[in-house]
């Protein structure tokens, strides 16, 4: 497999299978830290970079989520915080230990064997930055020398990489929930990751310090079933998944396979965008409002259409239809107003939801 694929499959969580790596015996240390993200994570960032030492033998690498079209200072956030020199990641830069590695907006990090990737690639769980891509990568790339740390944000991005980075003898943290600002990622990657440690900012920074110098408890962990495939074409994957569910892509609007990984539902669609099933509420959720609004300026047009042209209209019979037109229509869009006002929330998903994805095929 060349580069390319390999990196494509990296992006769209078809992990090859040549990049398996061996779990040894002993690791001396984890030079490889990877950090994601979310709501709440600059303040989390920002401490944990305040414990890290100046000679650190070990590279950190962050995303954070963040808009597409903001400007990100996070780097110089961090770079003012800590002893550790921070920038944005280039793309084909030495990974050098002691740097902090940022991923800028809109662009997708990923790490090969002494090297810093930074794509634009199909978006994961509606996020580019994602941290599921950022984890699988530093897994395949670096196996037992890496260390996964899941800090405050919402919703789930980062339980699947860190999943990832267990099965091939990483080691796989959380913050404490209770610590964090955000702490649905870091409680649901507790719940779907089983993570060997979770703990508070400070206790974290302890860690990645002592372990990267070899001292610390690093532990032999067995390697978890990976279910990631990768495919060479449409029909493979059909062939592979089975049918499609009867959801659509909320990015492409193609068809979307379930990938589920033990109690962790993903989609995923051909073209590579992929999806926990939060991700997918969450997007279903915005694209509904989004087409209720449509709704509603729709109707408000045929309102203000419907009187313009009755006022130039001479029969009075036809210039009462169009009035009575128009008070429906503006009496429709009243109503989807309040549909829109009684949106229910997404609901705070940790458990386990193998049935609604059996619900969905």
């Amino acid at each position: 497999m060349g580069p390319q694929n390999r990196r494509e499959a990296v992006l769209t969580g078809a992990e090859p299978a040549e990049a398996r790596l061996s779990v040894p015996e002993e690791v001396a240390g984890r030079d490889i830290v990877v950090v994601g993200a979310s709501a709440g994570g600059v303040e989390a960032l920002r401490k944990l970079a305040e414990t890290l030492p100046r000679e650190l033998p070990a590279a950190v690498f962050v995303v954070l989520h963040i808009p597409p079209t903001d400007t990100s200072v996070l780097p110089d956030i961090l770079d003012r915080a800590g002893r550790l020199p921070a920038k944005h990641a280039s793309d084909r830069e030495p990974v050098v230990a002691g740097r902090i590695y940022v991923a800028p907006p809109d662009f997708h990090m990923l790490l090969e064997a002494g090297t810093v990737r930074v794509v634009r690639g199909p978006r994961e769980n509606g996020h580019r930055p994602a941290v599921d891509t950022l984890f699988r990568s530093a897994a395949a790339a670096y196996g037992a020398r890496v260390m996964g740390v899941v800090l405050s944000g919402t919703l789930d991005d980062g339980s699947a990489g860190l999943r990832t980075i267990k099965a091939r003898g990483g080691l796989a943290v959380v913050q404490d929930p209770d610590e964090a600002i955000y702490p649905d990622m870091p409680a649901n990657a507790r719940s779907h990751a089983d993570p060997q440690h979770c703990l508070r900012i400070a206790e974290i920074g302890d860690l990645i310090a002592e372990i990267a110098r070899g001292a610390g408890p690093v532990l032999r962990e067995e390697s978890m079933e990976d279910t990631h495939m990768e495919y060479d074409s449409i029909e493979e994957a059909t062939n592979e998944l089975g049918p499609p569910t009867a959801l659509t892509c909320p990015e492409c609007g193609g068809a979307l396979w379930d990938v589920t990984e033990g109690g962790l539902v993903r989609f995923r669609c051909h073209v590579g965008h992929s999806y926990s099933a939060a991700s997918v509420l969450t997007q279903q959720a915005g694209d509904l409002e989004r087409s209720l609004w449509t709704a509603v300026r729709a109707l408000q047009e045929r309102a203000t259409m419907a009187r313009r042209v009755a006022r130039r209209m001479r029969a009075v019979h036809s210039t009462r239809r169009l009035e009575d037109q128009a008070r429906r229509a503006e009496a429709d869009a009243e109503r989807i107003r309040s549909v829109i006002g009684h949106l229910e929330a997404l609901p705070e998903l940790t458990v386990d939801v193998k049935q609604a994805a059996s619900d969905a095929r």
